[in-house]
């Protein structure tokens, strides 16, 4: 996969990754959790990866690296 995430973008995704989890584990038991749970897992996934298949879709680039 083509890496379209950046630094910035990068700990962007970690932060909501953190806000996410903590509204989530903090919040009240209900279906919200889970998307807050999923929405974590995706953030740190894509951060992790460097790629985000939705930034792939629309042909959008965070990434200033050269090749």
């Amino acid at each position: 996969m083509k890496k379209n995430v950046g630094s910035t973008d990068k700990i962007i995704r970690y932060v909501i990754a953190v806000v996410a989890l903590y509204f989530a584990y903090k919040g009240v038991e209900s279906p919200w959790n889970y998307v807050l749970y999923l929405v974590a897992g995706i953030m740190v996934v894509t951060a992790v990866t460097g790629s985000c298949p939705l930034f792939s879709v629309f042909g959008i680039s965070t990434n200033k690296s050269k090749k």
